[in-house]
C-alpha cells in the first residue's frame, strides 16, 4: 500500500489486515520508531478530532510533526497545494496528511509525490481514515461484518464519510442501507434507501451523519426540531432499535438535530469509542505505509524496544 486516499479500491484482505493491526495497537500499544521521521499535517479545513488524533498518533510513534496553517503559509501568496506539498517532501517529510475542500485533491497529489499521502478528508469525496475507525468500532462490537446490517443516515449527498463507509462495508460483506431527506440523497451510491423508521428498526448499526451546512446551497434547511422529528434519531425511535444494536456518529455532533441530545452518551452509543479508536487506526495506517514504502523497516519497532531494556 503506497498511499491511503480511498476505500474504493482496497480489498477485503487489505481492510481486515488494517483493522486487526489497529485493534492490536489499541490493546497492546506500539513502540515508537527508532529513527527520526518527519510528518506534515496539511489541514486546509477546520478539524478537531481528525487533526488532533493524527497528531497524537504521530507523536506516539515518535515522529516529529510539521504543523501547517494555511492562513500563515505561502498559500496566501498564491502557492499551489501541490507546491506546498512538494516543499514538505523536499525538506524531508516522510509522510503527508492532507485535508482539503477540493474533491480528489489527495488522489492527484498521490500521483505526483514520491512519499505516502493520507487523505484526511477531501471535499465531498472520501474520508478513509474516519471510515477505518468506524470499521474498527463495528469489528470490536460484532467480531465480523458479514451478516451485520448498517444504516447510514443523514446528509448522504454531501458526506465523504458516508461514501467511504459504504464502499468499505460492502467490500467486507456487510449489508448497507441509506436513509436521507429526499434532496440529500446521492444517486451515485448504488445502495437502497429506506425510511428512518425502517433503518432504525432493522439495523445492527445506526450510523448518523452531521448535516453539512457549509456545503449546502439554496434553501435546503429545516428547523432543528423538525429535522430531528422527520429524519433523525429521537428517543422514541431508539426504543425500537434491535437488542444489541449500536449508535455511531463521525462527529462533530449537532445535538438535538440528527440525534437527540440524551442519546449521544446512552448505553447504545459508541460515538466516543469511535474517537478513541481514531488514534490506533491512524497509527496502524502510518506504520503500514512507511513499511510498504520502504521508509521504515518492520524491525525498527522491535529494535527500539530491545534497546530500551
Amino acid at each position: 500500500m503506497k498511499h491511503f486516499v480511498s476505500m474504493k479500491n482496497l480489498s477485503e484482505h487489505e481492510l481486515l489486515q488494517l483493522i486487526k493491526l489497529a485493534d492490536e495497537i489499541s490493546s497492546q500499544g506500539l513502540q515508537p520508531f527508532s529513527e527520526q521521521l518527519f510528518v506534515a499535517n496539511l489541514f486546509f479545513e477546520p478539524s478537531t478530532r481528525t487533526k488532533m488524533s493524527f497528531t497524537v498518533a504521530e507523536r506516539r510513534l515518535g515522529m516529529d510533526v510539521l504543523d501547517f496553517a494555511s492562513e500563515s503559509s505561502s498559500i496566501t501568496k498564491g502557492e499551489s497545494v501541490y507546491d506546498t506539498a512538494k516543499t514538505f517532501e523536499s525538506i524531508g517529510a516522510s509522510l503527508i496528511v492532507i485535508r482539503h475542500p477540493e474533491t480528489n485533491i489527495c488522489t492527484q497529489l498521490a500521483e505526483k509525490l514520491s512519499i505516502p499521502v493520507i487523505n484526511a478528508g477531501d471535499g465531498t469525496g472520501e474520508h478513509p481514515t474516519q471510515s477505518l475507525l468506524d470499521l474498527l468500532t463495528i469489528y470490536q462490537e460484532f467480531g465480523k461484518f458479514k451478516g451485520v446490517k448498517v444504516a447510514i443516515v443523514g446528509d448522504i449527498k454531501h458526506s465523504r464519510v458516508a461514501r467511504s463507509n459504504a464502499y468499505a462495508l460492502r467490500t467486507l460483506g456487510a449489508e448497507v442501507v441509506l436513509s436521507s431527506k429526499p434532496d440529500w440523497q446521492d444517486d451515485t451510491l448504488e445502495y437502497p434507501y429506506v425510511s428512518i423508521d425502517d433503518a432504525v428498526e432493522t439495523s445492527d448499526v445506526v450510523m448518523l451523519l452531521r448535516i453539512q451546512h457549509e456545503r449546502h446551497t439554496g434553501n435546503e434547511q429545516l428547523t432543528n426540531q423538525t429535522y430531528l422529528e422527520q429524519y433523525g434519531l429521537t428517543q422514541a425511535r431508539e426504543k425500537n432499535m434491535k437488542p444489541g444494536a449500536i449508535i455511531m456518529h463521525p462527529a462533530p455532533v449537532n445535538r438535538g438535530v440528527e440525534i437527540d441530545d440524551r442519546l449521544v452518551e446512552c448505553n447504545r452509543s459508541r460515538i466516543f469509542k469511535q474517537m478513541s479508536n481514531g488514534v490506533s487506526v491512524r497509527m496502524a495506517i502510518i506504520k503500514r505505509l512507511l513499511e510498504d514504502g520502504g521508509i521504515m523497516n518492520a524491525n525498527s519497532f522491535n529494535e527500539r524496544e530491545v534497546a530500551s531494556r
